[in-house]
């Protein structure tokens, strides 16, 4: 498959609208090969679309502040350090997702024994029925 890439790295348009912000005696300096290095930059660092994509500005008296809140696939090779610190992140939510899972569903089973008034300890509650009969 054929990449379409303009006959002269000056032609690209990409690289004229960054160009039009650098001054004339700056510009001329460029070589063509440091041209092509700054439109490949360039390139790369455009955003891409994102599934969250949240931006905005806030006046505050005479000053206004941006905000940006982007999401979305991460498609970069994370390097080592970023892959261990992601598994331990993932482990961290796991282990906190299923103690959460787990008291709600002892929770669960307390109610429901107790609805169906079934006492595995005579003279004995933990008072969690009755805080629910109340509610």
């Amino acid at each position: 498959m054929a990449i379409n890439r303009p006959a002269s790295v000056y032609e690209d348009p990409a690289l004229q609208n960054l160009l039009a912000k650098v001054p004339d005696r700056v510009k001329e300096t460029f070589t063509e090969e440091q041209l092509s290095y700054l439109r490949n930059a360039s390139i790369n660092r455009q955003w891409r679309n994102h599934s969250v994509d949240l931006r905005g500005t806030i006046p505050w008296f005479k000053y206004r502040y941006y905000y940006v809140f982007i999401a979305g696939k991460n498609n970069r090779e994370l390097s080592r350090a970023e892959q261990k610190a992601s598994r331990i992140i993932i482990a961290v939510f796991l282990v906190g997702f299923l103690c959460v899972s787990i008291t709600f569903g002892l929770l669960a089973l307390y109610l429901l024994k107790s609805a169906l008034g079934i006492n595995l300890f005579d003279n004995f509650s933990l008072g969690i029925w009755d805080w629910f009969k109340k509610l």
